[in-house]
This record gives structure tokens, C-alpha cells and sequence, in this order.
């Protein structure tokens, strides 16, 4: 394994690294996290201040003794723990690693409850930032010097999601947290057409799947259209006001669209392949790219979401969410732990290290070198996630409530208390009645 040490040129600009995160209270951002608070005081001083910004000559502790806690998601869990020791191991640092599985969407919570006792690396998926931010759990990065190797070196759309505010927090670790089709292209004949998926899933007895109770997952309809939900936050992670026009003609279309596949006969509400059965097409993600060729042997395919032709005759292309895993450091009272894990969270998300995750689970890159591996560019998934991220936006902060209010939507569609029969009026009533809660949300 390579050595990859940029930060050590980057000794000089340590100042800001040593101030720790303060936050007072904190707000929901990912449909499985609970909402929480919690504080912590700046350790920062002018005496730290100049000890950061000493000299790499300087002589420092190599960390015999201590232990540095990183929490990663299951699949790379063996991993990490490789290339973390061989990278300390390489640059001189005793320190004792321990690898912990801990998925993304639990390390925030786990975090905020207890900063203290959390881990001082962790991934995590990019809508929790704003917890981790309000409770101190993660080290700022603007001003450090990293902050200028992570912008020329990964894609935008990665660098906006470890950004809060005008702060970037952490490292992009991968760009591949979206979804698109996988499909049976022994039945379907058209990919880009929602119309004739459905057909063609409906003539060979096969099913269709898409989960229109998800949040994550409706807005495909709703963004397709040209609909707007977005929420802004204030510095402390606090939800501050909600941006949404669903109670409008375009909603009305995009409401009705949801309407009429739930009535197919080829529709079955989900978005995972180990619960899927009898399958033609999946609205789905990489982590299930193995699963999925699998099952379908010599006819994997997938392609970006498809289009569809509205209620009002116009065609509307499925848009999406799209995500990333971020890499963030718990802010130290020690310089010289803080300079080790700031070097080696670099490191675990460098071309090379995020081309071997790549190789060994799939992750898709968010570094731009990596992205243009030709192995990289020749896998079918991450192709198909690439083309539908010209219809992506980017997933941002959002409340615990709205995807209790997103569930209850597609729930009263699959419950058939919303039907194709419902009056225009009445549905307009409840794309209104769902826009006041979500901006109930925010107040």
C-alpha cells in the first residue's frame, strides 16, 4: 500500500483543526435517527492554537499507548482495519486501531448520545451533518488545509454534501448512495419508458418494483415534475424554515402518477432484492448490485430511471435523491491525536484506498481519479447511477417527520384510500394537507 501522507505539508495551517465543534441543540435529519441535544464546550486556546501550528519537525507522540476507534459499515470493516495499521505502521504512528462495525445510519446517533465515548473516525451518510455538527461531534476542516485537497479531488456534488453552512466537516468517502433501475431485459423492452415497464412487467406475469411509501424514494414522482421540498437549517442545526410547492398542478401530476402504477397489476411496494420475488425490474441501489446479478444471470441490466407521460399529456423524467458516505473526525483535546486521525481519515478516502473498497464491496468513488478507473467505468450499476445523476439532487438535512409524513402518503395510496377515482379536488386537499405538516416541521 502506497503512502499517501498530504497532510504532513499541511502542519502549518493546524489552527483551526484544534478548535473542537460547539453545538446547543440539534435537530433530526434521516428518517432513522431520533431527535436529540447535546453540548460541548470549545477547548480551543491561544497556548493549543500555537502548539497545532508547530512544525511536522516538531517532536510529537506516536501514540504507543493510545488507541484510535474507527467505526465503519460491516462490508468494510476487515478493510479498514488493513489499511489503517499499514498506514500507521508506514508513517512512524504506534497507535492501537480498532475497527468497529457501526452502518452509516446509526453512527450519528450513536455519536450524539455520547461524544466522549464515540469513536474519533466514523463514516456516515451525508443527511445526518447537521446533528453531528449541532452536537460537537465533528471536526471542522475549512482552514486546515485539507479542505483544499478534498475540493480538487472529489466530485462537487461530494464536497456540497460534507459542507454545512460555509464549513466543510469531513472527507468524502464514496458518491454511490442513490438509485436507479435494475431490470430483467429478457422482458423489458424499453427501460426508458415507466409505461411500457409496467406493460411489459404485466404481459410476463413479472413484478415491478418501487417503494412509494419511502421518502427517499417518492420524490422521484414529485421532483420529476418540477416540484420543490428542501429545508433549510440554522448554524446550530435547527430546522429553520421548509421550501415545498406539492399542493400544485405539477403535484397534482406527479400524486396521480404514483396513483396509477400502484394500480398495476406488476406493482409491488419495495426497494430491496432479498425481498423481492418473481422479479422484471427494481427501483434499487449498488448495495444490492451483487444480489442483483445473481438473480438475473445473463440478463442484468440497469439504466437510469425512466420517464413518464403525465396526467397532463407532457412527458416528466423520474428524477431522484442523490447521496454520499462522508468520513468525519471527532474533534481532540490532543494535537498530536488529532493531526494522526486527521492524516489517516485523509487517507482512507484517497483515490487508492476508495478504489479498494471499489474492488472488494463495490462502493463507487466520489474522487475524481478513481472515477475514471476503467474498472470503475465499466461496472453496469455505477453506469447507471452516473446517468441518473443528471436527475438527481442532492439529499439534504431533513426532519424525522418528514418521512413519517412521506410513509402515511404512500401508505394511503397502497391502502387504496387515495385512488385513481379521487376527485382532483380531493387530492389537491391532501398534497395540501401533507405541504402544511412539512412545513409544520420547521416551525
Amino acid at each position: 500500500m502506497k503512502k499517501k501522507l498530504l497532510a504532513v505539508l499541511l502542519a502549518g495551517a493546524m489552527t483551526v483543526s484544534m478548535f473542537t465543534a460547539c453545538g446547543s441543540s440539534s435537530s433530526s435529519s434521516e428518517s432513522t435517527s431520533s431527535e436529540s441535544s447535546s453540548s460541548s464546550e470549545s477547548t480551543s486556546s491561544e497556548s493549543s492554537s500555537s502548539e497545532a501550528s508547530t512544525e511536522a519537525s516538531t517532536t510529537t507522540s506516536t501514540g504507543a499507548g493510545e488507541t484510535i476507534t474507527i467505526w465503519v459499515a460491516d462490508a468494510v470493516t476487515s478493510l479498514t482495519q488493513t489499511m489503517a495499521e499499514e498506514f500507521m505502521s508506514e508513517n512512524g504512528y504506534e497507535y492501537t486501531i480498532v475497527v468497529e462495525s457501526v452502518g452509516e445510519g446509526d453512527a450519528a446517533s450513536n455519536m450524539i448520545t455520547d461524544v466522549e465515548g464515540g469513536a474519533d473516525i466514523y463514516g456516515f451518510a451525508q443527511d445526518q451533518l447537521a446533528r453531528l455538527v449541532a452536537a460537537g461531534a465533528v471536526q471542522q476542516l475549512t482552514g486546515t488545509g485539507y479542505d483544499t485537497t478534498i475540493e480538487e479531488e472529489n466530485g462537487a456534488g461530494s464536497v456540497a454534501a460534507a459542507t454545512f453552512g460555509s464549513t466543510l466537516y469531513a472527507f468524502p468517502m464514496s458518491a454511490d448512495n442513490g438509485y436507479f433501475l435494475y431490470y430483467d431485459s429478457s422482458v423489458i423492452t424499453d427501460p426508458t419508458s415507466l409505461e411500457q415497464i409496467v406493460a411489459d412487467c404485466e404481459a410476463a406475469g413479472k413484478n415491478f418494483y418501487f417503494e412509494i411509501n419511502s421518502g427517499w424514494y417518492q420524490v422521484a414522482f414529485f421532483f420529476g415534475t418540477g416540484c420543490t421540498l428542501t429545508y433549510e437549517t440554522n448554524d446550530d442545526g435547527t430546522f429553520a424554515s421548509c421550501d415545498i410547492d406539492y399542493a400544485s398542478d405539477a403535484g397534482l401530476v406527479a400524486l396521480k402518477e404514483i396513483i396509477e402504477l400502484q394500480s398495476s397489476s406488476s406493482f409491488q411496494n419495495g426497494s430491496s432484492l432479498s425481498s423481492a420475488t418473481n422479479v422484471a425490474a427494481i427501483v434499487d441501489g449498488t448495495w444490492d448490485s451483487e444480489a442483483a446479478k445473481e438473480l438475473l444471470g445473463d440478463n442484468y441490466a440497469a439504466a437510469a430511471l425512466p420517464s413518464f407521460v403525465g396526467s397532463d399529456g407532457e412527458t416528466y423524467q423520474l428524477s431522484s435523491f442523490s447521496g454520499y458516505k462522508l468520513l468525519g473526525v471527532k474533534p481532540q483535546t490532543d494535537a498530536d491525536k488529532l493531526r494522526a486521525c486527521l492524516e489517516l481519515a485523509q487517507y482512507l478516502t484517497s483515490e487508492e484506498c476508495q478504489l479498494e473498497r471499489f474492488n472488494e464491496v463495490g462502493w463507487g468513488p466520489s474522487n475524481l481519479a478513481a472515477q475514471e478507473d476503467e474498472a470503475v467505468q465499466a461496472d453496469v450499476a455505477l453506469s447507471a447511477l452516473t446517468e441518473q445523476s443528471n436527475y438527481s439532487i442532492g439529499q439534504g438535512q431533513y426532519p424525522d417527520d418528514y418521512w413519517t409524513l412521506a410513509t402515511a402518503l404512500g401508505d394511503d395510496i397502497i391502502s387504496g384510500n387515495i385512488t385513481s377515482s379521487t376527485s382532483d379536488e380531493d387530492l389537491m386537499a391532501t398534497l395540501e394537507d401533507f405541504e402544511t405538516k412539512c412545513i409544520s416541521c420547521a416551525q
